[in-house]
């Protein structure tokens, strides 16, 4: 299917409000910023109540979907198809508004408030795609649209020592080795580096297939196909989690050598739980995909392991000047770019067809 082209970043209203939501977290507090991070915003331009139009915080009690909920989002994905075909990490298209009415059909101030927020995302986009919520779907969300669009395969990938690092860095830093794989390969006597380098090794041959297809139409069908196959599916997720953690090996290297530094990584160090990178994983890193998904702070530092700027909708921050996100705020400008739709800044989804009017 042909999607059309991408805003681009100098043209997104919101381009400065993710560095700014990461600097309020750091200012609330050197701990934790996950409450702080998912705080800010003003009222929007025009004088208008905030309250009026902002959403309700009650989601905010808790970031991540409890388990039975991922279990009956796993449910419905698997019957928009039939019980019959492949489970489906990515559901078919649909029209964003007939979601929106599907999903809030009340009255209340927060259905209100999305309905709001997508009748805006339907400006620009006119289908929206349900990602699977088990607690990857930062992740899966992001590296979908990432290999589905156009493009050839990004250079980082062709750098022939990509599959050189996991060997590398474990051997110079011992507490790699507490890596927890995700809960597909429990069980399995994995060895670590072998399966890191393999997975690393899925992510560029998979993306170097889908590059090489001729058509928007063909690289969507094989997208489609790649994420109903759990096992490289999962591990295409260990591939960009490591590349996670080394980019955060590098900016920490940075910033201890006094270097300058993205500003949100001074922030995801200022956290009493990732002081260091050790920290990150065995308190963030490890938890995506089996109690937890990625954090606000951490957007930025997915951004930076698959260089692609991720722009996303938070229609929960409809009204303020944070309802359209973007990671990093000033991405290099030969960065792909990557288009989310966020509901409550714990799950995500994917916005599909940009409008006519708006790909001119």
């Amino acid at each position: 299917m042909s999607r059309g082209t991408m805003p681009q970043p100098g043209a997104w209203p919101g381009g400065s409000c993710a560095e700014k939501l990461a600097r309020e977290a750091g200012a609330a507090s050197p701990g934790p910023i996950r409450a702080a991070a998912r705080e800010g915003g003003k009222a929007a331009a025009g004088g208008q109540s905030l309250a009026a139009l902002r959403c309700p915080a009650e989601h905010e009690e808790d970031m991540y979907r409890a388990a039975d909920e991922i279990e009956k989002e796993k449910e419905l994905l698997i019957h928009e198809r039939g019980l019959s075909e492949p489970k489906l990490s990515v559901a078919p298209e649909m029209d964003i508004m007939d979601y929106c009415k599907k999903e809030w059909r009340g009255n209340t101030q927060k259905a209100t408030c999305m309905k709001k927020g997508y009748e805006e995302v339907s400006q620009k986009f006119t289908s929206i795609r349900r990602v699977r919520g088990d607690n990857y779907c930062a992740l899966r969300a992001t590296l979908f649209q990432a290999m589905s669009q156009p493009a050839v395969l990004p250079s980082w990938l062709q750098d022939p020592e990509l599959t050189l690092l996991p060997e590398k860095l474990v051997n110079k830093y011992s507490w790699i080795k507490q890596w927890q794989l995700g809960l597909k390969f429990e069980g399995k006597s994995e060895d670590l580096v072998d399966k890191i380098k393999e997975s690393l090794t899925l992510l560029r041959k998979k993306w170097a297939g889908l590059a090489e297809l001729r058509t928007a139409e063909a690289r969507q069908i094989a997208c489609d196909e790649l994420f109903t196959n759990e096992e490289e599916e999962y591990s295409l997720y260990e591939a960009v989690k490591f590349l996670m953690l080394h980019r955060a090996i590098e900016l920490y290297d940075d910033k201890e050598k006094g270097k300058e530094v993205p500003f949100f990584s001074v922030l995801l160090f200022a956290r009493d739980t990732s002081s260091d990178p050790g920290q990150l994983l065995r308190n963030h890193l490890n938890q995506v995909g089996h109690t937890g998904g990625l954090e606000q702070i951490e957007m930025f530092l997915l951004a930076y392991a698959v260089r692609h700027t991720i722009q996303v909708y938070r229609l929960s921050k409809y009204s303020t000047e944070e309802f359209i996100t973007v990671y990093p705020t000033d991405p290099p400008r030969d960065w792909p770019v990557v288009t989310l739709i966020a509901e409550d800044d714990r799950h995500y989804n994917i916005p599909v067809r940009v409008c006519e009017e708006t790909s001119l």
